[in-house]
């Protein structure tokens, strides 16, 4: 499977490299034969010749056709076309976005080891690395990763194993620089990039070592699958990969089908998501009931900039502060008609949460405070409706709102 994956990430000799949006729709067919639709491999055990032929998958490296934990064709296909997207030798599933976060750290590190990592991270990941990395002995130090020089200044040379990041962050949609990210000596860098998918950004063309992704979210794109991966060289996604089969957190290939459906559809989508979000980020900024707009495609975002350079799209997710605090928001989300209340992103239904009280509510009232995940602030996960649609409903809900 690692040569299949290979050959669909590289183009034929003579012919340019094709754009992410043909990949989308050309990558991850070769486990699926003549069929345009990608094949549904069920079964979570194949039959083996002889006890020598058994033996030679046991013990062979992602073998394929041998135990569904090991691998699955469908799951195999769905991995090469990210592998693809990423201009990734290699690529792995999980079940979930958290079942890669903990095999890449408990893969990698062990007692003794150290990890850096920003602070403007995922609150279930921040729990992660709080937690159990602290009870097996594993010590992380937090930084803020919008500062310069934050990574390098907090790595320990020949003991830090990880710098991790989110870019952008979630959900206050913050940016790490990924060229300087890359630039780090001695850890193995790793990026959760699930706000920006990767037609959105490209992390390891700026020399990181692991893109990860909740592929539940815009990878997939309806909803209807849970699964993470991750993205890198092949070499390294084997050592993951030896130790994720006895972590288990095995990707369901009913799961994997959905994804790799989605990911046909995933540039498109995604250009006409990120299209709305600026138009729904640039009206509401101007608002009297926003006190402030987080989104990276606006001139007025702090690190705009940065995104200009290092994204090729800013992204289908905002979040907005109320000046009217948690009443507002509370107001909002009883208001609205057209945008779901829901906790998720990526999806073609425009969506919209209060972090404080669900995506980060692990966070202590200090946490949340320095993380600015304040009680006036939501995301908004902008769909695939009509901008102007989703403006009017927005409007509508901010017309009365305590503070307008």
């Amino acid at each position: 499977m690692a040569d299949d994956q290979a050959e669909a990430a590289t183009p034929h000799p003579g012919h340019a490299p094709h754009q992410p949006a043909t990949l989308a729709i050309t990558a991850g067919r070769g486990h699926s034969g003549r069929s345009l639709a990608p094949a549904l491999w069920a079964s979570s055990v194949w039959q083996s010749d002889d006890m020598h032929d058994a033996r030679r998958r046991a013990t062979g490296v992602r073998s394929g056709e041998f135990y569904g934990r090991y691998a699955n064709p469908t799951v195999a296909s769905f991995e090469e076309a990210v592998a693809a997207l990423e201009g990734a030798e290699s690529s792995l599933a999980f079940a979930s976005g958290m079942g890669a976060v903990s095999s890449v750290v408990l893969a990698l590190c062990g007692a003794g080891s150290h990890i850096v990592a920003q602070r403007q991270l995922y609150s279930a990941t921040l729990a992660f690395l709080q937690g159990p990395c602290a009870r097996f002995g594993i010590e992380v130090t937090f930084v803020d990763g919008t500062q310069p020089g934050a990574f390098a200044a907090a790595v320990q040379p020949g003991r830090t194993m990880l710098a991790i990041a989110e870019t952008p962050s979630n959900p206050l949609l913050e940016l790490v620089d990924l060229d300087e990210l890359g630039a780090l000596r001695g850890p193995i860098t790793v990026v959760d990039s699930t706000f920006a998918t990767p037609i959105g950004q490209q992390p390891l063309a700026h020399g990181v070592h692991l893109s990860l992704h909740s592929a539940t979210k815009g990878i997939a794109g309806h909803n209807d699958a849970t699964l993470g991966v991750v993205s890198g060289e092949r070499d390294l996604l084997n050592e993951i990969w030896g130790y994720s089969v006895l972590h288990g957190a095995t990707p369901s290939p009913f799961d994997a089908l959905n994804a790799l459906r989605g990911m046909r559809t995933l540039a498109v989508r995604t250009a006409h998501q990120s299209a709305g979000a600026l138009r729904v980020a640039q009206d509401l900024e101007q608002h009297p009931a926003v006190a402030a707009m987080h989104y990276p495609g606006l001139p007025s975002h702090p690190q705009h900039e940065l995104a200009t350079r290092q994204m090729r799209q800013f992204g289908t997710v905002l979040a907005l502060d109320l000046a009217g605090g948690a009443p507002a928001a509370e107001h909002l989300l009883r208001s609205v008609q057209l945008v779901r209340v829901a906790t998720s992103l990526g999806g073609p239904e425009t969506l919209v949460c209060h972090p404080r009280t669900t995506t980060h509510a692990s966070l202590t009232d200090r946490e949340a405070a320095e993380q600015g995940v304040v009680g006036g602030l939501l995301r908004i996960s902008v769909g695939l409706e009509d901008a102007g649609d989703l403006l009017t409903d927005l409007h509508a809900a901010l017309a009365d709102a305590p503070g307008a």
